[in-house]
């Protein structure tokens, strides 16, 4: 199994600045796609950005320009970089992964447990 423990959430104001951060730790072969999803209050969890392992950064749109995702392969880390927060950017926001726990091994994905984001206005 892998775990997946965030870190870096709070509470913040409009125009703030967060950084969130993921460790990946257990049975690794091969990490692949790391991503940050988001889930507010009475609504669906959504993508808000992937990297892929040869750093390629894929956004939503509500982010772009605001969010920069990044990751360090040596660590199986990956990090969030959130600049001029805004209210709709309040959730919960989880790290997931999709990894290899063996050679010639099923692609899984894994989640972590999520970290509160609170931007107040």
């Amino acid at each position: 199994q892998v775990q997946l423990v965030e870190s870096g959430g709070g509470l913040v104001q409009a125009g703030g600045a967060l950084r969130l951060s993921c460790a990946a730790s257990g049975n690794i072969f091969s990490m692949n796609e790391m991503a940050w999803y988001r889930q507010a209050p009475g609504k669906q969890r959504e993508l808000v950005a992937s990297i892929a392992r040869d750093s390629r950064g894929d956004y939503a749109d509500s982010v772009k320009g605001r969010f920069a995702i990044t990751r360090d392969n040596a660590k199986n880390s990956v990090y969030l970089q959130m600049n001029s927060l805004k209210p709709e950017d309040t959730a919960i926001y989880s790290c997931s992964c999709i990894a290899q726990m063996r050679w010639g091994g099923a692609q899984v994905r894994f989640w972590g447990r999520g970290t509160q984001v609170t931007v107040s206005s």
